[in-house]
């Protein structure tokens, strides 16, 4: 089982089904205890330390006294799946620094939110601008509302403003839900909104359609 769109459950001892911490798929994942011998003595009997071997990249995870050491846990949430491949690469980078620079990685979520409005048909030089043409055309004021805050903050986060940044990472940690929540609306429900209705109403309806918008 994989799915990346899964409401994200973090890797956990013993636990035999999460979000990879190698591809962040949700996947099942094997488990191994190897047995060892360190000095004459033998090591590992209570299983405090083990493999996972994930189903879906078939990579390997390894854990010592219960907790996981490599590769690094990424905290926050995955990516929407329907995010391009180079804003995703911003959200995975913001989650690898979360923790040691809370404000590199609220700026990398602004910056992939501006990237977002540049798929959006914007500029892109100034994200205010954009976000101001959005709602022009009918952005949702709460919508409206998520960008603005991953906007003030992750300016705040590099230049000088009213929220300190650099240990906070229960705000940059909140961000990521925020980006997610604009790519479901911008782009995950007019994608499949589109897709059905391409698949469901047939070529006739949509001259009807269209005859009667006048486009």
């Amino acid at each position: 089982m994989t799915n990346k769109s899964l409401p994200y459950r973090s890797p956990e001892f013993s636990v035999k089904t999460f979000h990879c911490p190698n591809c962040s798929a949700y996947s099942k994942q094997r488990w191994a205890f190897p047995s060892m011998n360190f000095e004459g003595v033998g090591v590992n009997a209570d299983h405090n330390m083990g493999l996972t071997r994930c189903d879906n990249c078939e990579k390997y995870a390894i854990w010592v006294d219960q907790n996981l050491v490599f590769p690094i846990k990424l905290p926050g949430i995955t990516p929407n799946p329907d995010l391009s491949d180079d804003i995703k690469a911003d959200f995975d980078e913001a989650r690898r620094i979360l923790n040691d620079s809370p404000r590199g990685a609220a700026a990398l979520l602004r910056l992939a939110v501006q990237k977002i409005c540049i798929e959006l048909g914007k500029k892109g030089k100034n994200i205010n601008d954009d976000i101001a043409e959005l709602v022009k055309e009918g952005l949702p004021p709460k919508i409206q509302q998520a960008l603005d805050v991953v906007r003030v903050v992750g300016n705040n986060a590099v230049h000088p403003g009213s929220l300190d940044m650099k240990d906070n990472i229960e705000t940059a940690n909140k961000l990521f839900a925020l980006v997610n929540l604009i790519a479901e609306v911008m782009i995950s429900q007019p994608k499949h909104v589109e897709a059905m209705y391409d698949s469901l109403v047939s070529d006739r309806a949509k001259e009807a359609i269209q005859k009667r918008d006048g486009t």
